[in-house]
């Protein structure tokens, strides 16, 4: 279920994501991004109601439902990507040391915004969305997971958004490039 809230912050969204290599940048960017942010909050444990867990899995919980809300069926997807990712992290967490710990988070985070910045810049040639409209920080995730569920052949609706009306007909083959059927596709 898709909220009018979150088709109007997408349809600003896609004006700044256009490029399909800074769409793959905002992929790797993104996962780098919240892995650096969950990796050292996971070296804290915590027990709480007789079960334990750790500050990484409370913190998520405010995002992962603000996306839940947005749309349920992308932030039901962005759920099961952050049990994966908060697995890596406790993964990490158990087998390295404090300080590879540290030296990853800040690699992490040192490639992530690397890869939206020179995504923007150097494809894109505009600044990033959340430069204009802060809020957009935490769009990226639901605008990769609705690019993934389109590129499946899922979510026409949002495919109307983030490619256009005529284009969202054409399916899975506007992902690819692929613009059969386009009069103005390019040859």
């Amino acid at each position: 279920m898709t909220n009018s809230y979150f088709c109007r912050q997408l349809t600003d969204y896609v004006e700044y994501h256009r490029d399909p290599t800074n769409c793959a940048m905002h992929v790797c960017g993104i996962l780098c991004l919240f892995l650096a942010a969950v990796l050292p909050l996971s070296v804290i444990s915590i027990t709480g109601f007789g079960a334990r867990t750790n500050v990484a899995s409370i913190a998520v919980l405010p995002v992962l439902i603000y996306w839940l809300l947005l749309d349920t069926g992308l932030g039901m997807a962005i759920v099961a990507a952050a049990v994966v990712l908060l697995a890596t992290a406790l993964i990490i967490v158990d087998h390295a040391s404090p300080v590879v710990m540290w030296l990853m988070t800040v690699t992490l985070i040192v490639i992530g915004i690397m890869l939206q910045v020179v995504g923007h810049r150097v494809f894109e040639r505009r600044q990033p969305a959340l430069v204009d409209n802060p809020t957009h920080l935490l769009l990226g995730p639901l605008f990769v997971m609705a690019k993934l569920f389109i590129a499946l052949g899922f979510r026409r609706d949002l495919a109307a958004i983030i490619y256009g009306p005529q284009k969202a007909t054409l399916g899975c083959s506007i992902i690819s490039g692929e613009r059969q059927g386009d009069p103005q596709a390019n040859p």
